[in-house]
C-alpha cells in the first residue's frame, strides 16, 4: 500500500495511491487500522508533501564501505554510527533544497528511510524490529561538507532546513510488490548524470539492526524515519539542478536545488 501526504484545495490529508491514479483520502491518520472518507482525487489534482513528519530523523552514518573508503576519514564503525536531522530539514518531493550563503559543498546522498509504525520502538531486539517498521520511503540526507569537516560533529552540517528531501510515498508491503528491503537497487542521478547507484544487500548493518541499536538509546515514536546510509557517488549540488533518488519499488524522489531562503520571522516593532 503506497500511503502519501498530500494538499488539495479542501487542506492536507493522508491518502493511500492506487494503480490507478487515485488517491483514496483516510480518515486521520494512517497509523493503526485505516478508515477512508469516501473521498477520492485524481492524483494529478492533489501536491505529494512529505508523506509523514516525523517527530525526529535518526541518519545512520559510514554503512556502505565503499561510501567509507571515498570519505577518507577512517575505519568503518564498529557499531553503528548515528546522529539526529531537526523534523525542520524535513521536505516532500519537488520541493527546493536549499543551499546556505556562502556554501559550495553541499552534497547529496540517497538513503534507504524507515518510517516507524504504530507501536514504536524501544529496547527491541534486532528480531522484534521488523515488527516496528510501519514502511520505506526515499530519504536524501543532504550534508553540507565543509561544515561537516570543521565542526567536529554533524549537527550544522546536516541540520539546515530543506536538508532531508522525504518520499514519494511511504510502501507499505514491499513483499508484496515482489521486492526485499535488504536488496533494492538504490541511486541518484543530478541533471540526468549517474553518481550514486549500489544495493542495500551492500549495507554494513542491515535494519532490523539499526533499529534495534537506536531503539536502545532512544524510543522511536510512530512516524519516526530512520535513513539508513550512502553509497558511494556523493557529490556537490547547485542551484539550478534536479537531484533524482530513485529506489526499487519505491519510486524517485526529485528535489531542485536553490539558493538559501532569506525570509526572517523576525516581526518589525511591537
Amino acid at each position: 500500500m503506497r500511503i502519501v501526504r498530500y494538499a488539495h484545495p479542501a487542506g492536507m490529508s493522508f491518502g493511500v495511491l492506487d494503480g490507478d491514479g487515485q488517491v483514496a483520502q483516510i480518515d486521520g491518520h494512517p497509523f493503526g487500522q485505516i478508515s477512508f472518507t469516501g473521498q477520492r482525487f485524481a492524483a494529478a489534482d492533489v501536491r505529494l508533501l512529505s508523506p509523514i513528519l516525523p517527530s525526529k530523523v535518526v541518519g545512520i552514518g559510514k554503512n556502505y564501505a565503499d561510501h567509507v573508503k571515498e570519505m577518507n576519514t577512517g575505519e568503518a564503525p564498529a557499531e553503528p554510527l548515528f546522529f539526529l536531522k531537526p523534523s525542520t530539514t524535513v521536505i516532500g518531493p519537488g520541493d527546493a533544497i536549499r543551499i546556505p550563503p556562502g556554501s559550495t559543498n553541499v552534497h547529496h546522498e540517497v538513503e534507504l528511510a524507515v518510517v516507524i509504525g504504530a507501536r514504536g520502538a524501544r529496547q527491541v531486539t534486532p528480531e522484534q524490529a521488523p515488527a516496528s517498521i510501519f514502511g520505506y520511503t526515499i530519504g536524501n540526507d543532504v550534508t553540507e561538507r565543509d561544515m561537516q569537516r570543521s565542526d567536529g560533529q554533524w549537527t550544522r552540517a546536516k541540520g539546515f532546513d530543506s536538508f532531508c528531501p522525504l518520499g514519494p510515498w511511504i510502501e507499505t508491503d514491499l513483499a508484496g510488490l515482489g521486492k526485499d528491503p535488504a536488496d533494492l537497487e538504490i541511486t541518484c542521478s543530478v541533471d540526468g548524470e549517474l553518481r550514486q547507484s549500489g544495493r542495500t544487500s551492500q549495507l554494513l548493518f542491515d535494519v532490523p539492526r539499526l533499529i534495534s541499536h537506536v531503539s536502545q538509546v532512544m524510543t522511536l515514536l510512530p512516524g519516526d524515519v530512520v535513513l539508513t546510509g550512502t553509497p558511494a557517488g556523493v557529490g556537490p549540488i547547485r542551484p539550478g539542478q534536479r537531484v533524482e533518488c530513485t529506489i526499487e519499488g519505491l519510486g524517485t524522489l526529485t528535489s531542485s536545488v536553490a539558493g538559501a531562503d532569506p525570509t526572517s520571522t523576525a516581526g518589525g516593532a511591537r
